[in-house]
């Protein structure tokens, strides 16, 4: 193997950015020819590493080619209390056929059998390369995702408020483990982390919606992305679709003249047609994967790509 696995240095946040958006702009642009979608600079790609290596400080890992040094491959790894999660994956377009993608994810996962958790991602269906390789490795699909791409207009959707949008409140600063408590209730995975992350604010810009119940039990958890470079909701986690449909409607209500993308499982029919009417459009399929033991989840969850969440 002519490159080894290393951490991720600090110096070098504009290279990884720079990596991930040269990988995904050759990939999209080679097999659909939508390389334009990611745009033609790497900068927006900086929050990445930044908000990575925030979260899990020293868990990034790279390879590097033997003789220059130079980057071949990234991969964000999340060390949580019942599971590893794997973020963005991302490889040098002029590292093609030297197994780079393959060393990090064997490396990764070396890491989480050590720990004796399971590993987690979500990976894309367009992308038939990187979901071969998961499988190959042991790994196993389970749900699947519509991203769903909405337009806010300026004065809003123009529909009423679904039911119980009184429930919805900002989320307290103090409420990491009860939200991370309620997300283990539906899906048996705890990551306090995160939620701790999201409302300290530091890194980013987030926004955090919380859904409870008459009796103060909680019903739902929306987190909103509020930065330029990644505008998305999620992660989240709701009891039911009528739960889900409201929260999405308030943070869409409140992101009018945006544009935003959702992963919305396949399965929610009511919540995926009633998006649709909403002005919601496909724009690529997401798989949820486990290596390893995966307990049975109910309720609806969102998934998203920064932090990665499986």
């Amino acid at each position: 193997m002519n490159f080894h696995i290393d951490s991720i240095r600090s110096d070098e946040y504009p290279a990884i950015a720079a990596l991930i958006h040269d990988s995904l702009v050759n990939w999209y642009e080679s097999r659909l020819g939508q390389g334009a979608r990611f745009g033609d600079r790497a900068d927006p790609f900086l929050i990445f590493p930044e908000v990575y290596e925030t979260l899990d400080p020293g868990e990034g890992i790279v390879a590097r080619d033997a003789h220059t040094g130079e980057l071949l491959g990234v991969c964000f790894v999340h060390p949580r209390e019942t599971h590893h999660a794997v973020g963005i994956v991302a490889t040098s377009s002029l590292a093609g056929g030297r197994g780079v993608a393959r060393a990090l994810m064997e490396e990764t996962l070396r890491r989480a059998a050590a720990a004796r958790k399971p590993t987690r991602l979500v990976s894309s269906l367009l992308n038939l390369d990187s979901y071969s390789l998961y499988t190959k490795l042991g790994f196993v699909p389970q749900s699947i995702f519509q991203d769903l791409l909405l337009t806010i207009p300026p004065d809003g959707l123009g529909i009423p408020a679904p039911p119980n949008i009184d429930s919805i409140r900002p989320a307290r600063p103090d409420e990491a483990a009860r939200l991370a408590d309620f997300e283990a209730s539906l899906q048996s995975l705890r990551r306090e982390r995160d939620y701790r992350f999201f409302l300290e604010n530091a890194v980013g810009n987030w926004k955090v919606w919380v859904s409870e119940a008459a009796d103060g039990s909680i019903k739902g958890v929306l987190v909103v992305s509020l930065n330029p470079a990644m505008q998305m909701l999620g992660p989240g986690a709701t009891t039911d679709e009528e739960t889900a449909l409201a929260m999405v409607w308030q943070a869409l209500d409140e992101l009018r003249g945006s544009t935003y993308v959702l992963l919305v499982p396949a399965s929610a029919s009511t919540l995926v047609s009633t998006l649709y009417r909403w002005g919601a459009r496909n724009i690529e399929l997401h798989v949820s994967q486990v290596h390893g033991e995966s307990p049975a989840g109910s309720g609806i969850v969102f998934p998203t790509f920064l932090p990665e969440s499986a």
